[in-house]
C-alpha cells in the first residue's frame, strides 16, 4: 500500500507505527473476557500479568509471558517487544486506568489500547447491594496507610485499594473511637470469592486475603456492634451473590444471617455527589458567622480567627486535625467540611459540637475529658488547634510531633511562653495579632464599628 506526498508527483510508502500495548482489564465480577481481548491475546507475541491472570486466560502455545512482580523489568520487556512491533498484551484487575498500570506504562512512553472490565471497587458496592455515587476510592497499595485512614475517618462511604500490611485489619485497628461498618471483599471474581460484612473491632482479629477491597461506611444510628454477615462463592449472573450463598465460608462461630444490606447493613453511603465534589471546598464556605453554631456566652473562635486558623492548619481529604478546647467545635467542623479528619477534644460533656456537626453534615468525632489526660490515647495528628488549655497542653501537643501546631491566645502573658515552647520542641514560629472591627447599626440608620477583643495567632511549624 502506498500514499502520496501532497504537492509531489510520486508516491512513498506509509510510516508504519507499532501497535500499542493492549491492556486488558480482567473482571472483577467474574465475567468471561470479551471478543476483543481475546483476539488480542490470539494474536499476541508477549503477555505480562500477574500469575493469577495468566492461568486465568487463553494465552497461545509459545508466546512469551512475564509474571509481574517488580514492575520495572516487564517495562523493559515490553519497550523491547513494542520498537520491534510484536504485539503486546498487558492484563491487569477491572480497570486498569483506575489506580492501575495504565499510568505506569504511559510514563515509560508506551501508547496503550485499554479494555477495561468491572472494577473491584464497583464490584464490592454491587456484591454489596449498595448505590456508591457519595463514595470516595482512596488506595493504599504503595503508598502511606495514614491518608487513606484518615479519608475512612473524614468521609461517610470510602473505598480503600489494599496491600499487605495495610488491609482491612490495619484500617479498623484506626477506626477505633470511629463509627463504622466495614465490607470485605476478598477474590473477586473468583470461586473463592468472600463477601464480609464486619465491624472494625471484628476486622483486626481476621486473617483477609490479599489483594482485597475495603469499604468503609458510617454505622446507621443504633446498630450493633457485633453484626458480622458472610456472603461467599461464585456470583450470579448479574454478579451478586444472593442471600442463599451466605454462612458457607467455614468461619465457625460468626453471626449473621446473609441479608442483603438493607437487612442489617448501612441503608446508604453517605450523601448523592450533587456537585460531583465529595471532599471539595463547601459550598457554603467556611470562617461562617458565629450564627451558624450553637455555642454557649459567645465562647467560640470568631470568624475573623477561625479564617486564620483553618488556613494555618490546611486541613484536606487525608490528614488528622485535633480541635483541642473545642468549644462549640467551629475550628474542626471547618476542617472537616474541608474533608480532613476531626477529633475534637472538649472538657464539658455539655458542648454542643456533635449537633454543631451534625448541622453542618461532617463527621468529627467528640472525645470529653481534660487535656492533656485524654490526649494518649487518641491517634497521631497532622495538624493541631489548640484553643484552651494551659502550657502542659501545648507540651503534650508539641509532644506529638504533628507538622503544624496553630494557637489562639486571648491573653499576652501567654503568648512569649507558647513561642519558646514551640521554638525549643523544633517548631519555626510565626505570629499575628488579629484585631476586627464589625459594623454595627446606630438609632436613626447610621452604622459604627463594635471592635472584637484581639487575639494572638501563633503558628508552629516543623521544618
Amino acid at each position: 500500500m502506498t500514499g502520496s506526498v501532497p504537492g509531489g508527483s510520486g508516491s512513498v510508502p506509509p510510516v508504519l507505527r507499532p501497535e500499542p500495548v493492549v491492556v486488558v482489564g480482567m473482571d472483577a465480577a467474574g465475567r468471561p473476557l470479551p471478543p476483543s481481548a481475546v483476539a488480542a491475546l490470539a494474536g499476541a507475541r508477549l503477555v505480562v500479568g500477574a500469575a493469577r491472570h495468566l492461568a486465568a486466560v487463553p494465552v497461545p502455545s509459545g508466546v512469551d509471558t512475564v509474571v509481574l512482580g517488580a514492575l520495572a523489568p516487564a517495562l523493559d520487556r515490553l519497550a523491547a517487544a513494542h520498537a520491534a512491533g510484536q504485539p503486546a498484551v498487558v492484563l491487569a484487575s477491572g480497570d486498569p486506568g483506575f489506580f492501575g498500570v495504565v499510568r505506569r506504562l504511559r510514563a515509560a512512553g508506551l501508547p496503550v489500547r485499554v479494555l477495561p472490565a468491572v472494577s473491584s471497587v464497583a464490584a464490592a458496592f454491587a456484591h454489596a447491594g449498595l448505590d456508591w455515587d457519595g463514595a470516595v476510592v482512596v488506595t493504599a497499595h504503595g503508598r502511606e496507610l495514614g491518608p487513606a485512614l484518615n479519608a475512612c475517618r473524614a468521609l461517610p462511604a470510602v473505598a480503600v485499594l489494599t496491600a499487605p500490611g495495610a488491609g482491612a485489619a490495619e484500617i479498623g485497628a484506626g477506626l477505633t473511637g470511629w463509627a463504622r461498618r466495614l465490607v470485605v471483599a476478598e477474590h473477586l471474581g473468583t470461586p473463592a470469592e468472600r463477601v464480609t460484612w464486619t465491624t472494625p473491632e471484628q476486622a483486626v482479629t481476621r486473617a483477609w486475603a490479599d489483594p482485597h477491597v475495603l469499604l468503609s461506611l458510617a454505622a446507621p444510628a443504633g446498630a450493633a456492634d457485633g453484626d458480622l454477615v458472610v456472603r461467599t462463592g461464585a456470583a450470579d449472573r448479574d454478579g451478586v451473590v444472593g442471600p442463599g450463598d451466605a454462612g458457607r465460608s467455614g468461619d465457625a462461630g460468626l453471626a449473621g444471617d446473609g441479608a442483603p444490606a438493607g437487612d442489617g447493613g448501612p441503608a446508604g453511603v453517605g450523601p448523592v455527589r450533587a456537585d460531583n465534589q465529595p471532599a471539595a471546598a463547601p459550598v457554603g464556605g467556611w470562617a461562617l458567622p458565629e450564627s451558624a453554631y450553637r455555642h454557649r456566652d459567645s465562647m467560640i473562635t470568631k470568624a475573623e480567627v477561625r479564617a486564620l486558623a483553618v488556613a494555618r492548619l490546611r486541613p484536606r481529604l487525608g490528614r488528622l486535625v485535633w480541635d483541642v478546647g473545642a468549644g462549640s467545635g467551629s475550628v474542626g467542623i471547618e476542617c472537616a467540611l474541608l474533608g480532613a479528619a476531626v477529633i475534637a477534644v472538649e472538657r464539658d460533656p455539655a458542648a454542643s459540637i456533635a449537633e454543631n456537626a451534625a448541622r453542618h453534615g461532617v463527621a468529627v468525632r467528640v472525645v470529653t475529658g481534660d487535656a492533656p489526660a485524654v490526649l494518649g490515647g487518641l491517634p497521631d495528628p497532622d495538624a493541631v488547634f489548640v484553643g484552651g488549655g494551659g502550657t502542659d497542653v501545648l507540651t503534650a501537643v508539641a509532644d506529638r510531633r504533628p507538622a503544624r501546631v496553630v494557637v489562639a491566645l486571648a491573653a499576652l502573658d501567654r503568648v512569649a511562653p507558647a513561642v519558646h515552647l514551640l521554638r525549643a520542641a523544633g517548631y519555626a514560629v510565626t505570629g499575628s495579632q488579629l484585631t476586627a472591627a464589625r459594623l454595627a447599626d446606630l438609632p436613626g440608620g447610621s452604622i459604627r464599628l463594635a471592635a472584637t477583643n484581639p487575639v494572638v495567632v501563633l503558628t508552629g511549624e516543623r521544618p
